[in-house]
């Protein structure tokens, strides 16, 4: 048991750093400096300040993620419209077979044709929708080469 104290004297804890930071220095920013400051670490996209503040002293690249609000609130969207044409798709099927259970032939015959006029302007939206959506994309989202 000695004999393996010996050797491994470490007991436990954090391993040990080979070259440890123990050099720091201080430094005082005014109101809109420390303003200015904390809008390029947000924006960096970093989550350590001292590391961001060692590449910002060393020259390093610094990253910055711009998340556009608009965009990702109109994907949001789209993504729920596309839910809910599912969900119609799904529903419509179930409707045409209990039009044709619960109705007569011809009760059925029309209300399948008020359907299939609503059917249409559903496809004409979503084409519509595709149109937006496309032309939105090259406006804001393309980066230009």
């Amino acid at each position: 048991m000695e004999n393996e104290q010996k050797k491994n004297p470490h007991k436990g804890g954090r391993p040990i750093k080979i070259d440890p930071a123990v050099h720091r220095y201080s430094i005082s920013l005014t109101a809109e400096e420390n303003v200015r400051f904390l809008t390029l670490f947000e924006t960096s996209g970093m989550n350590v300040m001292a590391h961001f503040i060692t590449a910002c002293v060393f020259q390093k690249g610094i990253k910055t993620v711009k998340i556009d609000k608009a965009t990702m609130d109109y994907y949001m969207r789209l993504t729920t419209f596309y839910s809910q044409f599912r969900a119609v798709g799904v529903n419509y099927n179930q409707v045409v077979k209990i039009l044709y259970q619960k109705f007569s032939e011809r009760k059925a015959s029309a209300f399948l044709y008020k359907l299939e006029k609503q059917t249409a302007e559903f496809a004409f939206l979503c084409q519509k929708i595709i149109q937006l959506t496309e032309e939105f994309e090259e406006k804001h989202l393309k980066k230009d080469s």
